[in-house]
């Protein structure tokens, strides 16, 4: 079957923060994802979709149902791990794709099921593997997010923010790998999540249509470019793929090897404390987000400026004001005070 072509990232006229939002997540995906809310026609399935064009191949093992990476030996589900002590376990380069979740998922379709007459009779554990199986080491894109039950979604960040997909069934368990970068895309006007699910993504970016005149004109001209010769089209933006390409690697190089100073921890405790956001997650937050930035500028250092940037994509979804407003507050809010308190713009 022929492979539909995706349209480049690097074409995407405008939606600079989404587009950072992504990136800074296949840099660093220990940031937890990020929630892209926005009206139809935003280019949002697009830019996920688009996103697996810029990262690298993986040694995955050969036949596993999970995808299991074979540069994370201490990180293999059971059946490769069998497979390694025997000396049975090959593997051969695979390229990131993106795993759609269906809006209709059942739990056991997301999680998988374990055959519990087959464990009874032969003594052995058998996985028929889920979404989360399949998503292991690619991004997972959930479109209408908002739209799924609770604890689907629950499920989903749970799995995101431990990188293990846990089942049991009738005292039976089973563990597998499931590291994945997780992107979700809703349309507000269709409802919202609950403040618990939104302060659980590491990032936010709201879209709205482009009203600028020009760069309206450029949006419908390079698509209408790509959808007359989408592999020319292609070719075009190979050489811009392939530098942020490269950027992302580097970066990806990097992230371990940024340690966070007194300076950087104190501006990303600052910044929830003033807003009044519970937890710990949000500075940890800006703390991985902040590297992650400083690392896509290939800096080996990262600053209390890198925290204050990343904050407008880490915060607004965060600050909640009181029970009769609206759960987030707006980026103009957040950016008047940023000001007020770090000098930035």
């Amino acid at each position: 079957m022929r492979k539909r072509s995706v349209y480049p990232f690097t074409a995407i006229v405008g939606q600079e923060n989404m587009k950072e939002a992504l990136v800074l997540n296949t840099i660093y995906p220990l940031i937890g994802g990020v929630l892209i809310r926005g009206e139809k026609g935003t280019a949002k399935s697009t830019a996920v979709r688009a996103l697996a064009d810029l990262l690298p191949e993986r040694n995955v093992a050969t036949g596993c149902a999970c995808g299991c990476d074979l540069e994370d030996l201490g990180g293999l589900c059971p059946d490769c791990q069998e497979r390694r002590e025997k000396g049975e376990l090959a593997g051969s380069m695979s390229p990131m794709r993106v795993v759609e979740l269906p809006l209709s998922s059942t739990e056991d379709r997301v999680a998988g099921t374990l055959d519990i007459e087959h464990a009874i009779k032969t003594g052995r554990k058998k996985f028929e593997p889920g979404v989360l199986a399949k998503a292991n080491g690619n991004i997972l894109y959930v479109d209408e997010i908002n739209l799924l039950d609770d604890h689907i979604v629950d499920l989903l960040l749970d799995a995101a923010a431990m990188g293990v997909n846990y089942i049991e069934r009738e005292g039976i368990s089973y563990a597998h790998p499931s590291k994945f970068i997780l992107v979700g895309t809703m349309n507000p006007e269709e409802g919202d999540l609950r403040p618990q699910l939104l302060d659980r993504f590491g990032l936010l970016v709201d879209v709205g249509s482009e009203h600028d005149e020009t760069r309206r004109m450029e949006i419908i001209q390079r698509r209408m470019e790509f959808e007359k010769d989408p592999e020319g089209f292609r070719e075009d933006y190979s050489k811009e793929q392939q530098r942020l390409r490269d950027v992302i690697t580097d970066a990806r190089a990097m992230v371990a090897g940024i340690e966070p100073g007194a300076d950087v921890i104190r501006a990303a405790v600052k910044i929830p404390l003033h807003l009044g956001v519970d937890g710990h997650r949000a500075d940890l937050t800006l703390i991985k987000a902040a590297i992650a930035y400083a690392a896509m500028n290939k800096r080996a250092a990262v600053t209390p400026s890198d925290v204050v940037h990343v904050s407008r994509l880490v915060m607004p979804h965060r600050m909640r004001r009181n029970p009769f407003q609206e759960s987030t507050l707006n980026t103009e809010e957040l950016d008047s005070w940023l000001q007020a308190a770090f000098g930035t713009s």
